[in-house]
């Protein structure tokens, strides 16, 4: 924790801003291990004294499940002792849509003001800096989608991506546009998806923690744009079990000295080595990764194969069925080129998502690590063909990552595959995904003992809970809470 003078100054300084702007309240957000962001909300005038000594909070929300019931885990859990949570005065925003209120993402430390072990949002800052460190900058942004309701039904009748909805809603979608640009978020597009009532936002690409503050700010706006016209947002990863769920895709990009480093080079369409390396690293952890991206029983609903919710373990120039997908951009645009993680859902926590992936990808940068040959057309119905030409290594089938000597480097496993029939699919359940995530020596080192306890211990737990329940259920019960 800071407590300097500037520190002090600065704080001073937004609070004077913010009561010029009728802002009586201050909602200071960290996101917990089961996806939901959790809030202590403090009056303008204490904004000063919070940046300097936070406020409390106990640790025992790292292992509160979706349900708010509470299991326990080696490091954390039980009713003692306290964190204080310290706002980022440099995101603190005027909420939009939510008249007198300001908003700022915390971080938390003990009350001794050392880091505390499990704070997801200071994981993510110490990934990107561990990537600093070989030189890397990471430019990420999530794509945010749901579903909007009106007592419980979706009473519009536009087809997927068809103007008609956007007809139907236009004054919905206005509101949403302007709060997000009173806001200062870049909005690139908005759409309508392809379920019934459903939409996505895409916002400009940031740093690591930047993008996971975006990305709560972002589903934040949209649930108070949303009531304010009389309807429900729902971000779970599935709202209506056998439909298409809501994604929480994630677009990234590799720069050193203002190069993207997703283009430009020798390899598969363009990369660098290095950015070849370090999705390599992404593309071998996917199994392990899922237990992050995908955290809930219910995001297994979602990953069914041919509803481009990336259910294979392999990676393809624009292919929107690969769990990869790979995106050159067009030739006079250096900032397009990036890499889409498409099996990742609502659900997750960003912060644990960007950090973890920076730690999988960097883990491919150190093996020097190579990707297998791209995909081509849906893995489901073709077998996953391969694209000619499109990879510079040998690669191992199901994205095994490998290294010049072609024997196999992988940074946490592989899904498992039987030979000879293609890409494998990715982990069917989240128990499954548990497994690849326990043996995960990458990630374990990465988060630290406490976090990566305390992120198993939800997993088993919420496997518990949802056990024996119809999809329909798990649906239900899962749908309204993210």
């Amino acid at each position: 924790m800071q407590h300097s003078d500037e520190t002090q100054r600065a704080a001073r300084r937004e609070a004077a801003r913010l009561d010029a702007e009728s802002v009586r309240g201050v909602a200071l957000t960290w996101v917990d291990n089961a996806g939901l962001t959790r809030v202590k909300a403090i009056p303008t005038g204490r904004l000063a004294h919070v940046a300097g000594r936070g406020v409390g909070m106990s640790p025992v929300f790292d292992v509160y499940l979706v349900d708010d019931s509470i299991t326990t885990s080696p490091h954390v859990g039980g009713p003692d002792g306290d964190l204080r949570l310290v706002p980022d005065l440099e995101r603190l925003t005027v909420l939009a849509a939510q008249p007198g209120w300001a908003w700022a993402p915390v971080d938390r430390y003990d009350q001794e003001g050392r880091p505390y072990a499990a704070c997801q949002r200071l994981f993510a800052r110490r990934m990107a800096r561990r990537a600093a460190d070989r030189g890397i900058e990471l430019r990420m942004g999530f794509e945010t989608e749901w579903v909007v309701q009106r007592d419980g039904t979706c009473p519009w009748t536009g087809p997927a991506y068809g103007m008609a909805r956007v007809v139907e809603l236009s004054d919905y979608v206005d509101e949403v546009l302007g709060a997000l640009g009173a806001q200062g978020v870049e909005v690139l597009q908005i759409h309508p998806e392809y379920a019934a009532g459903q939409f996505e936002v895409s916002v400009a690409p940031a740093d690591p923690v930047g993008a996971a503050d975006l990305a709560v700010l972002v589903r934040e706006t949209v649930r108070a744009v949303s009531l304010r016209h009389g309807l429900t947002a729902l971000f779970g990863p599935v709202v209506e079990a056998g439909g298409v769920g809501n994604g929480g895709h994630l677009h990234l990009s590799l720069w050193r000295e203002g190069r993207n480093l997703c283009r430009g080079g020798d390899g598969p369409f363009g990369m660098t080595g290095d950015s070849e390396s370090f999705l390599a690293g992404v593309l071998g952890a996917l199994p392990a990764l899922l237990a992050i991206g995908a955290p809930t029983p219910a995001s297994y609903l979602r990953l069914e194969p041919s509803r481009w919710a990336g259910v294979f373990q392999c990676w393809g120039l624009e292919n929107r069925e690969a769990a990869l997908r790979f995106i050159t951009g067009a030739p006079d645009d250096p900032d397009g080129a990036n890499a889409e993680v498409k099996c990742f859902d609502a659900a997750a926590n960003p912060y644990l998502v960007t950090g973890a992936v920076i730690a999988a990808g960097l883990a491919g940068l150190e093996a020097g690590a190579r990707l297998p040959a791209p995909v081509q057309g849906d893995p489901a119905v073709t077998g996953g063909a391969a694209v000619p030409g499109g990879a510079t290594g040998a690669g191992a089938a199901g994205g095994e990552a490998t290294g010049g000597t072609g024997e196999p480097r992988t940074c946490t496993g592989t899904a498992r595959r039987e030979a000879g029939t293609g890409p494998a699919r990715l982990p069917r359940s989240l128990p499954e995904a548990l497994e690849h995530f326990e043996s995960s020596e990458v990630l374990r080192e990465a988060l630290g003992d406490a976090l990566f306890e305390a992120i198993a211990a939800v997993r088993r737990a919420e496997s518990e809970l949802f056990a024996g329940r119809a999809p329909q259920q798990i649906a239900d019960a899962t749908r309204g809470r993210y």
